[in-house]
């Protein structure tokens, strides 16, 4: 077991002045010009290193030591470790060569401004607490809904004035669905007069089996009966999208049962298929019941800024809330969950906290939104200011044309699949993901092609030259192409598509 060093002289690598300044203007910059360049140096090798690293678990203990130090040392030590022990377990989200789950973007002006906001570290809760923070995420909100063309009516500021509606910047989509889902429990328990929670066994939740899981949780987190949280089965016919008809039936045969429909989650990007529920149609459906329905766009909702794919938002004027994160694909490192509101003051309702040590004037005025009321937590970063510095710097067209950059890469990758005939599409491509799988064919069955696939998976990630997530769509292992890394291009596409195709060819000649 190791020991704590009790060396004297715990302050030496600082310099001859013993006292502690952690934030001396001399050091601030000497540490940041050197985070600078090994930022530089890292998304400059990045490509070249392996997609995911081959260490095991408890790797990193090991290399470093397993008791806090007591001595100070120099910067550049811990620094050397980074290199040394970090870096090389980690999964490079960063890498052109990284096709798993969704992307996780980043840009230069991104982590200009979050680095900027970190130095500033503000904890703007009420708009007191912090003005410049509160005013600049509620304009890159308003900005950011403008480019979804978002009714004004989930705008913290219109052309009239003060909206009714507004917008919060949270850390993820789980938070989005955790404070919508109650503000919804809230209002139908006053809508049926229950005296406090006591009505809350009666509250039904509705969702498609293909929403993400974080929903379930969130209705668990919220106090929803796991009983009453219903997810809907869904299949080929409607391409994995909750179908409108099923889910009427379900609402109405829970009326029947004496439960409530409180609230409805329509998905646009599913994160197994990229399905899209149908949200006009859904809300119609909703309507009839007095149903809370919140958009989770977390994914393609980035996409929804391009006029060609905005249709798919369409029936949003009549939703209660929507959700997106830029830190998927739109360039906004994380953590950026951006959620709005058509009624600010249902959700603030639910959420509202008011101390004594936080009131002030400008809160008691009206005037200004305190986010620390549309959120779970009091404290808060600064988010938004990120968000502003990208679409500031790089305006809708270059957002947009990021887009469809990365939806043209995907598109080109389905088309070589379905070239293909020992591949299958499994689901049709709605943006930039692209569900595939070796088929059966001769002797082969389902099961040995879900073998294959699986296999395939395994020696591709292996190679650390490309990395590769799965899914069960219609009972199949299905493989899942993300594109959208930032720093991806046609030739990683290809660079890929060729090396399944090889790794494709062993398999089935059953080379090891």
């Amino acid at each position: 077991m190791g020991s704590i060093d009790t060396n004297p002289t715990a302050f030496a690598a600082f310099g001859d002045d013993t006292s502690f300044q952690p934030l001396n203007a001399d050091d601030v910059r000497s540490y940041l010009h050197k985070s600078v360049d090994f930022i530089y140096d890292y998304y400059k090798s990045v490509e070249s290193l392996p997609v995911l690293p081959s260490v095991e678990p408890g790797y990193l203990r090991r290399q470093l030591q397993s008791v806090p130090p007591t001595s100070s040392a120099p910067f550049d030590i811990a620094m050397k470790e980074v290199r040394e022990a970090v870096v090389p377990g980690m999964t490079h989200w960063a890498s052109p060569n990284f096709f798993a789950f969704f992307p996780s973007t980043n840009s230069a002006a991104a982590i200009a401004g979050d680095l900027i906001a970190s130095a500033m570290n503000t904890v703007g809760f009420t708009w007191q607490a912090n003005p410049a923070a509160t005013e600049m995420e509620v304009l890159a909100l308003d900005w950011l809904a403008q480019l979804l063309c978002l009714p004004a009516g989930f705008m913290n500021r219109t052309a009239a004035g003060r909206g009714t509606g507004g917008g919060v910047i949270l850390g993820t989509t789980s938070e989005a669905m955790l404070v919508t889902l109650v503000s919804a429990r809230d209002a139908a328990l006053r809508r049926i007069g229950s005296d406090g929670v006591a009505g809350i066994t009666k509250l039904a939740v509705y969702a498609a089996d293909q929403t993400h899981s974080t929903f379930f949780k969130a209705c668990r987190l919220a106090g929803f009966d796991p009983a009453n949280i219903k997810s809907i089965p869904t299949g080929a016919d409607t391409d994995y999208g909750l179908d409108p008809e099923k889910l009427l039936e379900i609402m109405k045969a829970d009326v029947a049962a004496g439960l409530v429909p409180t609230y409805i989650c329509a998905t646009v990007g599913t994160t197994s298929s990229n399905a899209v529920d149908p949200v006009g149609a859904i809300a119609d459906v909703a309507a009839m019941f007095n149903a809370w329905v919140h958009i989770d766009a977390a994914y393609a909702g980035s996409a929804c800024i391009c006029p060609e794919f905005r249709h798919h938002l369409d029936g949003v004027e009549r939703v209660d809330s929507i959700s997106m994160s830029p830190h998927k694909w739109l360039m906004t490192c994380l953590d950026c969950t951006c959620l709005w509101v058509r009624d600010a003051h249902r959700l603030t309702d639910s959420l509202e906290t008011n101390p004594e040590y936080l009131k002030n004037d400008a809160t008691d005025s009206g005037a200004v939104t305190d986010l620390k009321d549309m959120q779970v937590g009091v404290g808060r970063r600064f988010r938004g200011l990120k968000l502003w510095m990208v679409m500031r710097t790089y305006g809708a067209a270059k957002l947009q044309e990021h887009i469809r950059s990365d939806v043209a890469m995907a598109k080109m990758f389905e088309d070589d699949v379905r070239a293909d005939d020992r591949f299958e599409v499994v689901v049709p491509r709605n943006f930039a993901l692209v569900c595939f799988r070796i088929k059966p064919q001769g002797a082969m069955t389902e099961q040995d092609a879900d073998k294959a696939n699986h296999e395939l998976m395994e020696r591709l990630n292996r190679t650390g030259k490309a990395y590769l997530a799965h899914t069960a769509i219609g009972g199949k292992f299905v493989l899942r192409f993300a594109v959208g890394s930032s720093l991806q291009e046609e030739r990683h596409v290809r660079s890929a598509w060729e090396l399944i195709k090889k790794t494709t060819s062993e398999i089935i000649k059953g080379e090891k």
